[in-house]
């Protein structure tokens, strides 16, 4: 039984409580509060500004007649329709076009102001007709903000 013995003075140890010694030393033991030397403020030398240069980013060039590589039409529905109050456009584009692109596109197609440029991806959706399943195809959309007091006519009357 001599094993189970050392467990029980590791028990009896614990219990004696350790931790309140040491709070009731700590509050007989007062340290005297320091007082802060004053120390020589030294003069930090003067901030440069320094110049950020921003990045170089090569955007390819649009030739005329390239924007309808790049626009494939507007997108014409309800919601649409009623964006054209808030100066917003909708176009269908290309997969592969990004936001630069389009506005550069529409930019020179239309000879307006760009503000802002912001693009959906519609995923492929699974349709069925009877027993024969299909695919409705994807295809990525760009909303375009144009400044206030300039219009796009996408439908001539």
């Amino acid at each position: 039984m001599s094993f189970l013995d050392k467990f029980k003075k590791n028990k009896k140890e614990a219990l004696k409580k350790p931790w309140k010694e040491k709070k009731a030393k700590k509050k007989t033991e007062k340290k005297p509060a320091k007082i802060p030397e004053k120390k020589e403020v030294e003069k930090k030398p003067e901030k440069k500004e320094v110049k950020i240069e921003e990045p170089k980013i090569k955007i390819k060039k649009i030739t005329r007649g390239e924007e309808r590589w790049i626009l494939k039409g507007p997108h014409v529905t309800e919601k649409a329709t009623d964006l054209v109050a808030k100066n917003k456009y909708v176009f269908k584009v290309y997969s592969r076009a990004n936001k630069i692109e389009i506005k550069k596109a529409v930019q020179d197609l239309y000879g307006i102001d760009v503000l802002t440029v912001r693009i959906i991806n519609i995923p492929a959706r699974k349709r069925r007709l009877g027993r024969h399943e299909g695919w409705q195809k994807g295809y990525k959309k760009a909303i375009i903000k144009v400044k206030e007091g300039q219009k796009i006519e996408i439908l001539p009357r």
